[in-house]
């Protein structure tokens, strides 16, 4: 069973090899696309204005995929770093789960910093979120009884596809200044 998982995870890890970009420098086209992504989270979750504007900095990730079949998952996506509502940076974000599962979707994922030191700890480029860490779903109602938990507060806006799992797993970012 441990042997499965480790190819599981081998797998996962080289096709997210084939399937992320190499950024060779600044992109003015993901200007356009980090808005898009920022406007997209306004538009479908309102009630994340108070994020916007108490928070010190935020990734968002604007398409993130995620995918399982029996007892491993994982996903991937690409987003951009703000901070002081300034675009600094581009992050991925990688996800590996355990535990049954079956299915794919897309969604979109957003997490604000409380503070700078808080955003400087993920800028240094070896962020993780575990499981104790929870993804809100965004929908109507859904942030108004939220805060921030040890820093952070995750919201997650579903866009398509289904999937059914049971799974632990955890969340682990790069970042890359522009």
């Amino acid at each position: 069973m441990m042997k499965m998982i480790r190819v599981g995870i081998l797998a996962f890890m080289i096709v997210g090899l084939f399937f992320s970009t190499a950024k060779a420098g600044w992109d003015p086209a993901e200007q356009d696309h980090a808005k898009a992504g920022v406007e997209f989270f306004r538009k479908n979750a309102p009630l994340l204005d108070r994020f916007f504007e108490k928070a010190y900095g935020y990734v968002v990730f604007p398409d993130v995929f995620k995918g399982g079949y029996f007892i491993v998952g994982g996903g991937h996506g690409n987003g951009y770093v703000y901070e002081l509502n300034n675009l600094v940076g581009h992050s991925t974000i990688t996800q590996i789960n355990v535990g049954p599962q079956l299915g794919g979707q897309s969604f979109s994922e957003i997490i604000f910093f409380k503070d700078k030191e808080e955003l400087d700890n993920f800028k240094k480029g070896n962020y993780e979120l575990n499981a104790q860490v929870e993804g809100i779903v965004a929908t109507t109602g859904a942030a108004t009884n939220s805060d921030f938990s040890n820093g952070v507060a995750v919201f997650v806006l579903p866009k398509a596809g289904i999937m059914a799992e049971a799974t632990v797993g955890g969340q682990k970012f790069s970042y890359q200044p522009y």
